[in-house]
């Protein structure tokens, strides 16, 4: 059965929309797109974790080779030590000299070991962009709505960092977690207000529960600020254009809310470097063909 929108989220989509686009795009990840603007424009970024063996400039060299745009920079999850050694060595101005070195863009931090808190001021000094964190334990179905509502008023905290520092704050769905389906993700958009606050979505935990990826898309519609191009398959084959999923109706679900974020290819895990690389490289171009031909089909 096809899944409706329903009217209050359809209209929180619309005035979070106008909010966004009323918000200067300069020194952040989420740059506003004219009305008026031609075919979507797909970016790429890819996160740091992949090359966690690495030092953060090591990462960002070899992330710079492959073409993409922006990095997404990972705290200590799974021993992770970029943005810890960003904050403790190179600090804000190091951290941009590094990235113009390289021609990169800070799409963002991704902060599920130690949080945004932590880290807010420096990725605002380092001029700004989406910090990703999970929500909370799941609850009762029934429960959905109240618990949303109470979990968005306990992260009023983190959005006013977010706008002290010219940065967004990115919730992720993940499996057995409050924000997991469909339902949920629908109830956060209703339930949101700040043009500061979205969902970084990521696929893999979608594909567990069977859930349509191009709905969700949808679902979020403007409040999605970060995108994981990641599908629910075994090692490198978790990357797109590597493993078998079809992600054409992805691609083409972000082009038509023209979202705005990176699109970054993800897994878990570390292969090794050489691998890492050979296997991200197929995925950009993956990615990149998607856009390809959804730039032939779409309209402004």
């Amino acid at each position: 059965m096809k899944r409706l929108i329903g009217r209050r989220s359809f209209l929180g989509l619309m005035g979070t929309t106008v909010a966004l686009r009323s918000i200067r795009a300069a020194s952040t990840g989420l740059p506003v797109e004219p009305t008026d603007a031609p075919a979507w424009q797909m970016r790429l970024s890819a996160s740091s974790i992949c090359f966690s063996e690495l030092t953060i400039e090591q990462a960002c060299e070899r992330i710079a080779d492959l073409g993409f745009e922006a990095i997404d920079i990972w705290s200590a999850h799974e021993g992770c030590p970029h943005l810890d050694d960003v904050a403790s060595r190179l600090g804000p101005e190091g951290l941009k000299e590094l990235l113009t070195k390289h021609k990169l863009k800070l799409c963002g931090f991704s902060v599920y070991q130690g949080g945004y808190a932590r880290y807010a001021e420096l990725l605002g000094q380092a001029g700004g962009g989406v910090a990703v964190q999970g929500s909370a334990p799941p609850g009762e179905p029934q429960e959905l709505k109240a618990r949303m509502q109470q979990f968005l008023e306990g992260l009023k905290p983190l959005v006013d960092l977010a706008e002290k520092h010219n940065s967004y704050l990115a919730i992720e769905n993940h499996g057995d977690a409050l924000l997991d389906s469909l339902d949920s993700l629908e109830a956060f958009v209703e339930a949101n207000r700040s043009p500061r606050l979205g969902i970084a979505l990521a696929p893999y935990h979608l594909q567990g529960r069977q859930a349509s990826v191009p709905q969700a898309i949808r679902i979020c519609g403007s409040q999605l600020f970060f995108f994981y191009a990641w599908q629910q398959q075994a090692d490198v084959k978790q990357l797109p254009g590597v493993g078998s999923t079809d992600m054409m109706p992805w691609v083409r679900a972000l082009a038509e809310i023209r979202y705005r974020g990176c699109v970054n290819p993800f897994m878990h895990g570390h292969p090794g470097t050489d691998v890492m690389v050979a296997n991200l490289a197929v995925a950009r171009d993956y990615l990149r063909d998607c856009h390809a031909q959804i730039r032939e089909t779409t309209k402004p």
